[in-house]
């Protein structure tokens, strides 16, 4: 008990001097006797793993490392240890520089083709401490400070005195709104480059839509060659089965015992009874023998859909049309079928998908005043006073025909791509062949007395306006007018049974207005007619009764433009407005105005175009109430103005599915997105 209480007391006496310095330190932790003792358990433990072989070799190693272990520089090395952080253990000798060039040689290279230049100027950590809410920081500053401020409270136990603030308080302020300032550059520098990193992005995505844009395009002119080969193809195998029939009714009326037919005048009478009601049929029957047949020029069987994936306003091509004055035009479908008037006395047919000339619809003595194309029938009227229908499935057309004669798809005529984009300076395609719209025609319609100005076509019923001042309805199976409506006349009765709302005739007397048209534009649907005159009265007519079942008064000058839907009705006017009225209720929706008069309009699901005197279209987005030029005159600048670059006014405009066509005072007709 002696022993072990002066064991103890020295311990403690150990203990208590252990801050005295490192001999104190290994005194009171190192105990040689329990190094010999841990050495001697070791030494077992190997002896009874390792087996008889190596009993000698281990213990002579023990024995020599606790012979070195004894040697005090030794064991002041390895237990100054136990003093040090764990950061200052691990704490690499190589300098930065070459920890990162050891790193970067056992990278490949494909990892390290595309790492981005680092010029940022500022820090990873400077970074991510700008990143850091403002009133989180505060939070951990004043949390700091306030910790600071107790402790030396506590320890010198002063006490703050409110007085004038001091030089270091003043720089201690100073220095806080610095580190702000500096936090705030960090944080723009930041903003700046992720907005660079978005614009890279950007730019990158443009140029893969672009890439498949022109896939697309490929595409739709692929589609197209591959419709006109199923279409002969088709053709072909029509033709063989004719033949075959032929054959077999031939072989028929050879192997027949009955006498051959005698024709009687009975027999001669039944047959021009026959025909003579066969001619009234003016429109093409699809019923007929001789109408199976697929014509070469079609209807393509699926719609393009190019123009609705590139940006508004993007131009597509421009057609050198006439050398005259548009007057009139119309097209079927995006990429399809287009007919062109002017006032050089031509009508043009064209391809809009090679921008090629089809052909021309010759038999007006006069220019065409205006037109329209519905399917395959296209009807025109004339300053003649005539009105002609055209089956354009009659036409003698092959728009490959070029690259099957040259046998390949190299040669001269790679410019008729179809979908590419402005196509001014490429050569011109071959012209039409003079009898490619030969078989076109199918009657004329003649009983206005004066030039056609207006009509409109929707099935077997087309509605024509005339300077005549009549209106005529006329009916296509039979190839006759079966209505006459006397504008003039229709204006006295309103203005007589409707207590003086309309009078008679309402001339603007402007003198600018003195050339328009009496008739300006039509539109019919079903028994519904919609009129817009000189009078600037839009008059709403029932085709069943003939009578004027409302007028819209609203416009001070001629009505040049109408077309209605399902609830609206728009109209545009040589007075520079456009006005859209409910139908509902026959009231002014919404108007708006340019400042020239309106020549032309055409509206679809979403936008509202206008040809209003200048050299841009001027379209109006109904979605979101939005102005916006669209044409030729977009790109031209003050400087090329002045240096005598000019563009020609926009005179005509149709639109079908964000499909814009425009043509201009110059004979050109341009192709737009919209």
């Amino acid at each position: 008990m002696a022993g072990s209480r002066s064991h103890s007391r020295n311990v403690s006496q150990t203990r208590s001097t252990a801050g005295d310095g490192d001999d104190g330190v290994l005194g009171a932790v190192l105990d040689t006797r329990q190094l010999e003792a841990f050495g001697r358990k070791v030494t077992a433990t190997a002896t009874h793993l390792m087996g008889d072989s190596s009993a000698q070799a281990y213990p002579s190693a023990i024995g020599t490392l606790q012979r070195q272990m004894r040697r005090p520089a030794i064991q002041r090395a390895v237990y100054s240890f136990s003093q040090q952080a764990p950061t200052e253990l691990v704490r690499a000798r190589l300098s930065t520089s070459e920890i990162a060039h050891r790193a970067l040689t056992f990278i490949s290279d494909e990892q390290l083709y595309n790492i981005p230049e680092d010029d940022n100027s500022y820090s990873l950590f400077q970074g991510f401490q700008a990143s850091l809410p403002e009133g989180e920081s505060e939070h951990r500053k004043g949390h700091r400070r306030r910790s600071s401020k107790q402790h030396r409270l506590l320890s010198a136990g002063d006490v703050e005195e409110d007085g004038p603030p001091t030089i270091q308080n003043l720089k201690k302020k100073r220095n806080n709104v610095n580190h702000k300032l500096e936090m705030m550059a960090i944080r723009k520098n930041m903003a700046s480059t992720e907005i660079r990193d978005i614009d890279n992005k950007i730019a990158n995505l443009h140029s893969v839509r672009k890439i498949v844009l022109d896939r697309l395009a490929a595409l739709e002119n692929d589609e197209a060659e591959v419709e006109h080969e199923l279409l002969e193809l088709d053709n072909k195998i029509d033709e063989m089965q004719e033949e075959l029939e032929e054959q077999g009714a031939l072989g028929q009326s050879t192997s027949t015992l009955n006498p051959p037919r005698v024709a009687t005048p009975e027999s001669e009478a039944m047959d021009a009874s026959f025909m003579s009601q066969s001619i009234y049929e003016k429109l093409p029957a699809t019923s007929s023998p001789k109408s199976k047949r697929r014509p070469t020029f079609a209807k393509r069987k699926s719609m393009p859909v190019l123009h609705e994936h590139l940006e508004p306003g993007s131009h597509i091509k421009t057609l050198p049309a006439h050398n005259d004055t548009i007057s009139a035009m119309d097209f079927d479908q995006p990429f399809g079928t287009m007919v062109t008037a002017s006032l050089d006395d031509t009508v043009r047919v064209w391809d809009l998908n090679l921008g090629r000339c089809m052909g021309f619809l010759e038999g007006h003595t006069a220019s065409v005043r205006c037109l329209q194309v519905e399917d395959n029938i296209v009807a025109t009227g004339s300053l003649d006073a005539t009105i002609r229908l055209w089956d354009l499935s009659r036409a003698k057309y092959e728009p490959y025909e070029h690259k099957i004669s040259n046998g390949d798809d190299d040669g001269a005529d790679d410019d008729d791509d179809g979908l590419g984009f402005g196509n001014e300076g490429e050569d011109a395609p071959p012209p039409p062949p003079p009898e490619a719209m030969s078989e076109c025609p199918l009657f004329t319609l003649e009983a206005h007395v004066d030039e056609v100005t207006a009509l409109h076509l929707r099935g077997d019923t087309l509605v024509s306006g005339s300077a005549d001042k009549t209106l005529r309805q006329w009916d296509l199976v039979k190839g006759r007018c079966v209505q006459t409506l006397d504008v003039l006349w229709a204006a006295a009765q309103a203005s007589s049974t409707m207590n003086s709302t309309e009078s008679q005739w309402r001339p603007t007397g402007r003198s600018a207005d003195s050339g328009a048209d009496f008739v300006g534009a039509l539109q019919v649907f079903d028994a519904a007619l919609a009129c817009g005159t000189a009078d600037g009265m839009v008059r709403l007519w029932d085709l069943r009764s003939g009578q004027v079942h409302r007028s819209l008064v609203g416009h001070t000058g001629p009505v040049t433009c109408v077309q209605f839907d399902d609830t609206h009705l728009i109209t545009g006017s040589a007075d520079r407005s456009v006005r859209i009225w409910d139908l509902r209720t026959g009231t002014i929706f919404d108007a708006y105005a340019y400042d020239n008069p309106i020549t032309s309009m055409m509206f679809d699901a979403r936008h509202i175009v206008c040809a209003a005197g200048e050299d841009v279209v001027k379209v109006y987005d109904k979605t979101d109430s939005r102005h916006w030029d669209c044409g030729a005159g977009v790109t031209t600048s003050i400087e090329d103005t002045m240096a005598g670059a000019k563009t020609s006014i926009v005179e005509k405009v149709r639109l079908r599915d964000g499909y814009l066509v425009e043509g201009r005072r110059s004979g050109e007709v341009g192709v737009w997105t919209c």
